[in-house]
């Protein structure tokens, strides 16, 4: 894989995509943002860095990760199709089968090389889901880096699992008790962290969020997902499929399998948030669906706010996708018009959790069936010669507990 570097790639000299992006931080941070900035543009251009990265992806993450025909889940699109001869294939992408069970990995471990390349020690990252972490915390057993993970009180109860499994792998663990207890209060003490510790430490962001250049970084590691899928397809149909549907939290998932596509206008791109219990502020996290442009964690985006601008609490089923706020470039790409972004229901999203693993063996986190929920209703409004393909963006092992617990509750009532 050799990481973007065509000219029209946003964002400009300045992190901006469109009105979007920027670098909104303390002073403190200038230097290392500028620091990072520079280390990854040489290691764009460095064909090592590019050939060791690439290794790792094969032999360490397991990529290129499988393009699956979901023929028992088409079917079962076209039998609650409303119109009769409709019910586009549907094919996921399967990210749920690199190393460490996510797409996260594909950015952790190009971070991770960056780290080393500017010679420091040790990594920081925050985490909602727990993916990101446990990848982080791979990433860094492989490299020999001391790895902290802060990790919202509530996200560490939800997600008990890969708590166990960042610590097997050394990590440590730094419950946030502040705020909401989720993502954003954990993406908070990441960011207080790193100001004390520029010198020595690395931030490891995960995801498509946060000040430049971690928009550009996250979204070129994470392309790899979208630059295999597009030769896959080919392979498998013999074109580009007519729609991609992913998840959307801060964005990272989605933005790796759009980006290659951007140029393809004939490829649709839907982006599928979290509504959560209701449209309510609090009842879900949604912000380029019912949010309007704000700054948070150092960049412009859409991002979901109170009446006098303070950032509003938000929740979600998912702990990947409780975020106020989402990626400049999907703000760009929500205003221009290239990608549109929709949201789906708690309920509706583990329903589909149910049906992908009823219908196809495959049981996905609780932020991939939010995109499962909405691509099986699209599916049956497409013609049955068009092919509509899914980021299956991690593994559910990490929400069987939660889910079971929801899926109980709702059978007691």
């Amino acid at each position: 894989m050799n990481i973007p570097t065509r000219e029209i790639c946003l964002p400009d000299s300045r992190g901006r995509f469109g009105d979007y992006g920027g670098t909104y931080v303390p002073e403190t941070l200038i230097a290392a943002l500028k620091e990072l900035d520079e280390a990854y543009d040489a290691a764009q251009r460095d064909p090592a860095f590019q050939d060791e990265l690439n290794a790792l992806l094969k032999d360490f993450v397991g990529r290129p990760t499988a393009l699956y025909e979901a023929k028992r889940l088409t079917e079962h699109a076209r039998t609650q199709a409303k119109t009769a001869g409709h019910g586009a294939t549907i094919w996921l992408k399967r990210e749920d089968l690199a190393h460490t069970g996510a797409h996260k990995i594909n950015n952790t471990m190009g971070q991770a090389l960056l780290t080393q390349r500017m010679g420091k020690k040790r990594v920081i990252a925050e985490t909602g889901a727990g993916q990101h972490g446990v990848a982080t915390a791979t990433a860094c057993a492989h490299f020999g880096l001391d790895c902290v993970v802060y990790m919202g009180a509530e996200d560490v109860r939800r997600q008990h699992l890969n708590v166990v499994r960042m610590k097997m792998l050394g990590a440590e663990v730094v419950p946030v008790e502040g705020g909401s207890r989720t993502l954003k209060d954990a993406t908070n003490e990441a960011m207080r962290d790193w100001m004390a510790s520029v010198d020595d430490t690395h931030y490891i962001l995960g995801s498509v969020v946060g000040p430049h250049p971690f928009p550009k970084i996250v979204r070129d590691f994470q392309s790899v997902i979208g630059i295999e899928a597009k030769s896959q397809c080919q392979h498998a149909f013999g074109a580009l499929p007519d729609c991609i549907v992913a998840c959307v939290g801060g964005g990272s998932n989605a933005a790796g399998i759009f980006a290659p596509f951007i140029e393809n206008a004939s490829v649709k791109l839907i982006g599928v948030e979290a509504g959560g219990r209701s449209n309510t502020l609090g009842e879900h996290a949604a912000p380029l669906t019912l949010g309007a442009p704000g700054v948070l964690h150092g960049s412009m985006s859409y991002v979901l706010q109170t009446q006098d601008g303070q950032t509003a609490t938000v929740h979600s089923i998912s702990a990947g996708l409780d975020y106020p706020g989402v990626g400049p470039e999907h703000a760009y790409w929500r205003d221009s018009g290239r990608a549109t972004y929709t949201a789906v229901s708690d309920d509706e999203a583990l329903d589909a959790l149910v049906v992908l693993a009823r219908t196809e063996g495959v049981l996905c986190a609780l932020e991939t069936a939010h995109a499962i929920a909405h691509a099986i209703t699209l599916a049956g409004t497409m013609p049955r010669d068009q092919h509509l393909l899914i980021n299956c963006s991690g593994r559910g092992d990490k929400d069987v507990n939660e889910a079971d617990r929801l899926l109980t509750a709702r059978h007691s009532h």
